[in-house]
């Protein structure tokens, strides 16, 4: 029942993400000071505590696909792996990304680089956390 819950938590999260990140060019007016919607400010934190949960289920999923071994490769093997990886490559983007938020001292690139690799954390993160919770929804037990 917990994965149950949870993979409906990763489907609605991804699900805000996605939506927010179509709309926000059509409410939101960008200003030097501003230059996103405050509702990120909120959704940030939520988006990170996503990812964890949904790494841990990815791994879990990967660790349980190798143990059954066998050579070939299944879509199964691949799954797991691409969902596992995946998350990992947009984790460091993310956790990258957001400990800068928290840190304004911190300024390696310019402030156009930075939306650029936000804009690709906001389309990537949700597909996965919708795999993720996808996946725990027909996970039994």
């Amino acid at each position: 029942m917990a994965k149950r819950i949870l993979g409906w938590a990763l489907i609605a999260m991804a699900a805000t993400v996605a939506f927010h990140t179509v709309v926000e060019p059509l409410y939101h007016v960008s200003e030097p000071g501003q230059p996103y919607s405050p509702f990120w400010e909120t959704l940030d934190p939520l988006m990170v505590l996503a990812w964890v949960a949904g790494t841990v289920f990815a791994y879990l999923r990967k660790r349980a696909v190798d143990r059954e071994g066998g050579e070939a490769v299944t879509r199964e093997y691949l799954a797991a792996n691409v969902l596992f990886y995946g998350f990992l490559g947009v984790g460091i983007l993310l956790l990258w990304s957001y400990f800068s938020l928290l840190s304004p001292n911190y300024a390696p690139t310019g402030p156009d680089a930075i939306t650029v690799i936000w804009m690709l954390i906001d389309a990537t993160l949700p597909l996965l956390l919708g795999a993720a919770g996808a996946n725990l929804l027909r996970e039994r037990g």
